[in-house]
């Protein structure tokens, strides 16, 4: 067997203070990795210091993270992909065992689900944040990461060349845990520590605004991903307040044979209507969305397992 290429993959903004840390550790703990950076126009000296540790530099114009890790997916060609952040919080040392446990198993992701070692490391709400959402894709999708929004990332080139990459911001990587569970691809976390920024790096995630992004893109693919239960969700709730305000006219109806408030029922029904409407296009939706989910894994089946 051939010895995997491997690349890493450190998607960055404004990170002069600590993409030469980065670059080096990763340098370090994989000594026959290519590093490249994607800087994603930052306006201090990140891409002269990357060059300068010794990573290869790309560029995205697009704002956002989403699109940089587009831009990453789609330019380089890899056997295995290790992925984190460019601000020196993931711990480049448990690099080669995210590696191994890949190879060894035969996986298309493995998570680096993060330890901190500092209090400074999680700001005010994160933690909770990130436990909301995980636990909120464990209950629409059937099952979950303990970590859904670690950048620490190892991926098969499989995995890589079939995910589509569509979220622009920091909800990518909510997108692509709901990816790796609707393919059922073999996946696995290993527990790895997580430091607080060098002085002189801050971060950019919003708490509240990218927090809402995280879950909107969350109901949003659940949407997309389960329309007949979400569709049926909602037909079902038109249908019990139909039947809600229908009741009491109905018994009036046995009594009297008059229907005294005419708009009523006809406001319940159109509900009705309404309520079958959302089953159908529920039921239409979800035999599109299997046909959508048939082709991309046969687009992610065309290549080889890693380790092969």
């Amino acid at each position: 067997m051939t010895t995997p290429t491997i690349a890493v993959l450190l998607p960055c903004y404004n990170e002069e203070a600590a993409i030469a840390q980065t670059v080096a550790g990763f340098r370090a703990a994989l000594p026959d990795a290519t590093v490249y950076v994607f800087d994603n126009n930052s306006v201090d000296r990140t891409v002269e210091v990357a060059r300068a540790a010794g990573a290869v530099v790309r560029h995205e114009r697009v704002q956002g993270k989403g699109a940089v890790v587009r831009r990453m997916f789609a330019d380089i060609d890899a056997d295995i992909y290790v992925m984190a952040d460019g601000d020196a919080t993931y711990d480049a040392a448990s690099a080669p065992g995210l590696v191994a446990r890949l190879l060894d198993e035969r996986l298309d992701m493995v998570v680096g689900a993060r330890v901190h070692e500092a209090a400074e490391a999680y700001r005010r709400g994160h933690r909770f944040g990130n436990t909301l959402l995980t636990g909120m894709l464990a209950r629409l999708f059937g099952r979950s990461f303990t970590d859904i929004l670690s950048g620490y990332r190892v991926f098969s080139r499989r995995f890589v060349k079939s995910y589509p990459a569509l979220s622009t911001g920091f909800e990518i990587e909510t997108d692509i845990s709901v990816h790796a569970l609707e393919l059922r691809m073999p996946v696995a976390e290993v527990d790895t520590p997580y430091f607080a920024r060098p002085e002189g790096s801050e971060s950019k995630l919003s708490t509240y605004g990218d927090g809402w992004r995280i879950l909107t893109t969350i109901l949003t693919l659940y949407r997309i991903e389960r329309p007949l239960l979400y569709f049926g969700a909602i037909g079902t709730a038109l249908a019990v307040f139909a039947l809600v305000l229908a009741f009491p006219l109905a018994l009036t109806f046995a009594r009297t044979g008059l229907v005294p408030r005419f708009p009523t029922a006809v406001g319940a029904t159109g509900l009705v209507i309404l309520a079958a409407l959302s089953f159908t296009a529920g039921l239409i939706l979800d035999t599109v969305v299997r046909g959508r989910r048939e082709v991309r894994r046969l687009a992610y089946l065309a290549y080889p397992a890693p380790g092969s």
